[in-house]
């Protein structure tokens, strides 16, 4: 009891100290400015392109004020998804119909999503009420799992929740930061190996999560399958032959910006730029140093797009750089979750050329769909990014692939559903375990396994 007294008092103090730096960022932050806006009357819209005439006069819209496009697929089979501020709906709509352009209201009020998912984490019980003991660890089913994973942890919860895990693993389980976010918060990574004290190089399967902000379900996601290695003797296997690296919250910034309040549920960025009161942060996965700004990125400050000044010039990317070249030759999968869209994507997110290793990337691919498919039928495309989505460059998988030399590299849009990238809670356990079979067979690659005759 007294071990979650000094728990709860500690999430209660972190939360204030937050609390108190999200306050002075929205004291300084102009209401007025077109990368905040307000979420009251904003509408979800889902359009059918048909003609690429009909996507080039949608596309227009990128990047204006008031317009933030969730998804553009390629297909026209697919919807082309985006968000509309109460003040250029109506107009928006009217020039849609002028076009012959086919679309559907999804939500009407996208402020009552966002507020449900608010009460839905308010009821929620605090995870630190919930905590297990390390006694108890041996229960089929913890109430630590059912209190973490029925919820969208705050950063300082996500923190606690990894020490604790390092105290109860230390023998396979690492705990520490690769760098310092914007604000100084610590970026953690998670090191499994068959024997942490080892000094042997062993390849390496790394998973980041959590490089936009608004995307909860990445972080749990990435969460999920730590618990699962950590925690399940029966996945120990996973790690005799290899280290999994985790890193679950790239942007912990922005991450915890989006936690404050209804307004910034929706942040993508990163929040860097403070001191310039408008338009700050960078859409960090625009920010990497690979065809940097040839295609699908901004150089408006103000676009939830925006690339930065220069490539690398956050500090999160910096971080995750560092991480991956320190490592270098070593890393042979690398997974970096998204939402939403259910896609399984791999290079090049700049070209709709193919990499050289495609087959082998269409493979596993293939393998861990399948395997995530039979948990509840949730299916997956597989595809080159651009080649299933609209270009986008600077991202950390192109530069993952075409400058550290990773093998196999792949963006798992998780599910959103009818939320998007705010799933309700109830889809948090689901998509972390589907998910995490996946990653199983990823991590077959890596020990040679599967996909080796190409």
């Amino acid at each position: 009891m007294r071990t979650q007294a000094k728990l709860r008092f500690a999430l209660v103090f972190a939360a204030t100290v937050a609390s108190l730096a999200v306050s002075e960022v929205l004291a300084n932050y102009d209401d007025d400015a077109d990368s905040l806006p307000s979420i009251y009357g904003m509408q979800s819209l889902a359009l059918r392109c048909d003609t690429e005439s009909k996507l080039r006069h949608v596309l227009a819209y990128r990047g204006q004020p008031g317009f933030d496009f969730l998804r553009v697929p390629r297909s026209p089979l697919e919807s082309v998804d985006l968000l509309v501020t109460a003040e250029r709906v109506a107009d928006f709509k009217d020039r849609l119909r002028a076009n012959d352009i086919e679309f559907s209201v999804e939500h009407d009020d996208v402020a009552k999503i966002v507020d449900q998912l608010a009460l839905e984490q308010e009821r929620a019980e605090p995870w630190t009420m919930m905590q297990q003991q390390p006694q108890q660890q041996s229960h089929p089913r913890s109430r630590r799992d059912v209190g973490l994973f029925h919820k969208f942890p705050r950063y300082d919860e996500i923190e606690l929740y990894l020490r604790h895990l390092k105290a109860l693993h230390n023998d396979t389980m690492d705990l520490f930061s690769i760098g310092k976010s914007y604000e100084g918060r610590d970026i953690w990574a998670v090191k499994i190996s068959k024997s942490i004290s080892a000094r042997a190089r062993k390849p390496i399967m790394l998973i980041d999560a959590g490089i936009h902000a608004r995307e909860w379900i990445a972080p749990t996601t990435a969460l999920y399958a730590v618990h699962q290695l950590v925690d399940k003797p029966h996945n120990s296997y996973i790690f005799d032959q290899m280290d999994v690296y985790v890193i679950p919250v790239l942007n912990p910034d922005g991450y915890e910006f989006t936690h404050y309040n209804r307004t910034t549920r929706l942040w993508r960025k990163t929040m860097s730029g403070m001191s310039k009161k408008i338009c700050m942060g960078v859409d960090a996965n625009r920010n990497f140093d690979y065809q940097w700004m040839s295609v699908g990125a901004s150089p408006y400050a103000c676009s939830s797009q925006y690339a930065g000044s220069r490539p690398f010039s956050e500090p999160e990317t910096r971080a995750l750089r560092d991480f991956i070249l320190s490592r270098r030759g070593l890393i042979k999968v690398y997974l970096t979750l998204h939402s939403y869209g259910n896609y399984m994507l791999f290079p090049w997110g700049f070209t709709s050329e193919l990499p050289a290793n495609e087959p082998v990337l269409r493979c596993a691919a293939e393998l861990a769909e399948s395997a995530l498919a039979r948990v509840r039928g949730t299916r997956y495309k597989i595809g080159s990014s651009t080649n299933v989505l609209y270009a986008a460059a600077g991202g950390s998988d192109d530069w993952a692939m075409g400058v550290a030399g990773v093998d196999l590299v792949y963006t798992i849009e998780l599910p959103g559903g009818s939320y998007k990238f705010t799933p309700p809670t109830s889809e948090i356990l689901p998509v972390g375990q589907e998910t995490f079979e996946a990653i199983k067979v990823f991590a077959r690659y890596v020990t040679g396994d599967i996909c080796r005759g190409f």
